[in-house]
């Protein structure tokens, strides 16, 4: 799972490295499913209950799931971006929200307040806590900046299968649920929306966008828990 975790940091790092105003996701994709290639994994989603990309690419008002098109990124946007491999029978799975170009002030703080609240839920990931810790965690860090949490979408167990019991929620309160135990790995993914927490599904039935059509932002790592703490396989 290591090395799993490492082809899907790299590869995002890869992907950061190229976004910028003028590029498609679609040319995004297509870099991702190379990279897997190179390392001889296999894009995690593409053919995963029938979606047909490398890559989930869901820009602004996108929360989770968006597919990969030719439309150019505009300065301003941000742009999320899941995405996972197998690799020898284990499965690393991470998602990040990136800036195009300059933000301004308000999505900024959006993008911050999310990625602080994954690492918040991750500092929770130990032996003996409850996994409604996690969970606690990311909604009391977002919602006094006068963010929502998403309720439709959940984290997930991971390893040999992409997803595994138990399921985590981005909100609850603390202290209930199963205790955490050295060896779990746990892909914890909060998505926070800029206004109400609704979403709704588009057409293609994959995308799902805020009802308020304000934005979102996706932040995910694949967590091992470990008895010196939690270890994060999916970073450079």
């Amino acid at each position: 799972m290591r090395a799993a975790g490492r082809i899907v940091a790299e590869t995002l790092a890869l992907l950061k490295s190229r976004i910028r105003p003028g590029v498609t996701t679609a040319e995004l994709d297509q870099l991702a499913e190379k990279e897997c290639e190179r390392h001889g994994a296999k894009p995690a989603f593409k053919g995963y209950g029938g979606f047909p990309y490398s890559i989930c690419s869901s820009p602004n008002d996108r929360v989770v799931h968006g597919f990969p098109d030719n439309n150019p990124l505009q300065d301003g946007d941000i742009l999320s971006i899941d995405f996972g491999v197998l690799y020898k029978g284990f499965y690393g799975d991470s998602a990040m929200t990136f800036a195009v170009g300059t933000l301004d002030d308000e999505t900024q703080r959006l993008v911050t307040a999310t990625r602080e609240s994954l690492e918040r839920a991750i500092e929770k990931s130990v032996p003996n806590g409850r996994l409604s810790d996690v969970s606690h965690a990311v909604q009391s860090w977002v919602e006094p900046k006068g963010f929502s949490v998403v309720r439709e979408f959940v984290g997930h167990g991971i390893g040999s299968k992409l997803h595994e019991a138990p399921q985590i929620p981005n909100y609850g309160e603390a202290g209930q649920g199963p205790r955490l135990k050295a060896g779990m790995t746990l892909a914890i993914e909060p998505m926070i929306n800029a206004g109400v927490p609704g979403v709704k599904i588009l057409e293609d039935g994959w995308t799902a966008v805020t009802q308020d059509g304000k934005r979102s932002a996706h932040f995910e790592h694949t967590v091992a828990i470990t008895d010196n703490g939690p270890e994060i396989l999916t970073r450079v």
